[in-house]
């Protein structure tokens, strides 16, 4: 692949980064990053990788576009309420840059589909907001042995972690399986800060390219932890566990569970 001269242009504060350089802008041209969930993680999210020239993003996202979403899914206006939520956000990364291919699934990630879909893509985004589906992608990417990205978001905190299936500790290292339905409250029952979504999305993006284009250290085997009110970073080290039910030394999970959706509540990463 060779950079035209639009190219060269749009990308070029980018191109002077010694890790980047027109090879790496055309590595980045030449991958496909997806995103599982349009909302407030995967708007700041895409859009940057966009802008950074990913030359593919996939958008899966079975919701449709509502007033209260507003405060932080940033690819989201106030005229697309009622619209499917890949179909807004697609419209506003076309507009950013014309160049990239958009590819967008409406519907839901379930075990029926996420494992054929992560599969096409070079790195998975995780932007859901449950715990059914933070563990589904999980699984999912170790066994389509896919990088990807977690975080999630909850009052004034927020929580990072990039999982190199089979290489690194993966989320059920760390958790195990979704605590019990009704356990935790959701952002909707919470609250959350919109600007959230944008510090810990951007920081997802971020992983993304470093990955893809091989560059820096990634955010494996430790989780990183924001606390806005304080505005103060820190690391929880981890690795991985032995008695993993999906990766460890004597597997019990060996195909997609999908279990009963469970909001997120990033108490349970401190504990």
């Amino acid at each position: 692949m060779t950079l035209d001269n639009e190219q060269i242009e749009r990308y070029s504060r980018q191109i002077l980064l010694r890790e980047v350089g027109g090879k790496g802008q055309e590595k980045l041209l030449a991958s496909r990053v997806l995103l599982v969930g349009a909302g407030g993680l995967g708007s700041p999210a895409a859009l940057y990788l966009a802008a950074a020239g990913v030359g593919t993003l996939g958008l899966i996202d079975g919701d449709r576009v509502d007033r209260t979403n507003l405060q932080r899914q940033i690819a989201h206006f106030t005229p697309d309420i009622g619209t499917p939520k890949v179909e807004s956000a697609a419209a506003k990364l076309a507009a950013l840059n014309p160049g990239v291919k958009i590819e967008t699934y409406t519907e839901h990630a379930t075990a029926d589909n996420i494992l054929e879909i992560a599969g096409r893509y070079d790195f998975v985004i995780d932007g859901t907001d449950n715990f059914s589906a933070k563990f589904l992608i999980n699984d999912a990417c170790y066994f389509a042995e896919r990088p990807f990205s977690h975080a999630g978001i909850l009052r004034f905190d927020g929580q990072l972690l990039t999982v190199l299936p089979g290489r690194t500790a993966c989320y059920r290292c760390l958790f195990g399986g979704p605590p019990p339905a009704g356990a935790v409250p959701s952002c909707s029952q919470a609250g959350v800060l919109g600007s959230m979504a944008g510090v810990i999305g951007c920081l997802q993006a971020t992983e993304a390219l470093k990955c893809l284009l091989g560059a820096g250290e990634l955010l494996t085997d430790r989780m990183l932890i924001f606390e806005a009110l304080a505005l103060r970073f820190r690391e929880v080290k981890l690795r991985r566990n032995p008695r993993c039910p999906l990766c460890g030394e004597n597997p019990t999970i060996t195909t997609l569970v999908e279990a009963d959706p469970v909001v997120c509540d990033l108490r349970e990463a401190r504990r």
